[in-house]
């Protein structure tokens, strides 16, 4: 077999491919289900990719599952830079933006001209949630931790003190994507409720 020659363009989208490994050391606030260690974002990721593809005939409108899944895949590599920023820290939250935004130009700048700017817009459009693919890949961002979170009887919302009116208003965009799927986060979230999982106010 003959060597082969590395171009720039290559070398740019393995050099991309190994940064991203780095996504596999950002842990989140949810523990895996079966009261596991907490998850990291490439497990998230991969997670909300496939519930994307399993669960697309409850989107409230026809999406088009591989860009769905792709902005699964790619939503929360900023956080290499960024850091995880817990959904209920008001505190954090703040400077989301501006340290996603840095993280976003400096990790999308390793690939290759064009394939930067179709991530780029990927992400972009992820974050205003204005097309059917973005509105139902929230609703797997958030329905994916509240499965593992009820699973594990309220640990997570426990251990950080969150009660319910704080999770429903997230969860709004969970509607937004599916109202099918909104139905049975409502169901989850009163059964935990009523268990004294997660407190109301």
């Amino acid at each position: 077999m003959k060597n082969i020659k590395m171009n720039a363009r290559l070398r740019q989208q393995l050099e991309f491919s190994l940064e991203i490994d780095k996504e596999k050391n950002i842990f989140r606030q949810t523990s895996l289900s079966g009261h596991g260690r907490k998850e990291n974002d490439a497990e998230h990721a991969w997670h909300m990719a496939i519930m994307a593809y399993v669960l697309q005939e409850y989107a409230n409108e026809p999406v088009d599952a591989a860009r769905c899944m792709l902005m699964c895949l790619i939503h929360d590599i900023v956080e290499i830079d960024a850091g995880d920023t817990y959904a209920y820290d008001q505190t954090a939250l703040q400077t989301q933006k501006e340290r996603e935004d840095a993280a976003k130009e400096r990790i999308f700048s390793l690939l290759p001209q064009d394939q930067k700017k179709l991530l780029t817009e990927l992400f972009d459009e992820f974050e205003e949630n204005q097309t059917p693919e973005s509105r139902f890949a929230h609703a797997m961002d958030n329905l994916q931790p509240l499965l593992l979170n009820n699973s594990n009887e309220g640990g997570d919302w426990k251990e950080h003190g969150v009660t319910a009116d704080k999770v429903y208003r997230r969860q709004t965009k969970t509607r937004e994507g599916s109202e099918v799927l909104y139905e049975v986060t409502d169901q989850i979230l009163k059964e935990n409720i009523r268990k004294g999982n997660l407190p109301e106010s």
